[in-house]
């Protein structure tokens, strides 16, 4: 059984950060892309970041290039998100799921999810 488990969402200033990450078990890690989305209350759920099979390419949406990072372990099976400089428009719950290794297509594991608040 596919088990994501999201962490180390919360409140923060704007301007500030937070660091989330995502732990996965019950799948071959490595055989999988990830990535994280969000969802808000009464809009689409957006894609925020990818990242490689191998962690080699890391991909970002335009509304948090050069604020975000991410990176995965597979040694670890986690992957991470490391969110800097936040603004109020980056909260939202945020999830992490695994993608197909070619296509990047979201598949259907994914966690709960982890909230962020920014507030001003």
């Amino acid at each position: 059984q596919v088990h994501i488990v999201e962490s180390g969402g919360g409140f923060v200033q704007a301007g500030g950060s937070l660091r989330l990450s995502c732990a996965v078990s019950g799948l071959t890690f490595s055989d999988y892309a990830m990535g994280w989305y969000r969802q808000t209350p009464g809009k689409e759920r957006e894609y925020v970041a990818a990242v490689s099979r191998f962690g080699e390419n890391g991909y970002l949406a335009n509304s948090v290039k050069g604020r975000f990072i991410i990176s995965r372990n597979n040694a670890e099976n986690t992957v991470t998100l490391q969110m800097n400089n936040l603004k109020l428009e980056d909260t939202a719950l945020y999830h992490c799921q695994a993608l197909d290794k070619d296509t990047y297509s979201p598949t259907d594991y994914w966690g709960q999810g982890t909230q962020v608040t920014v507030s001003s």
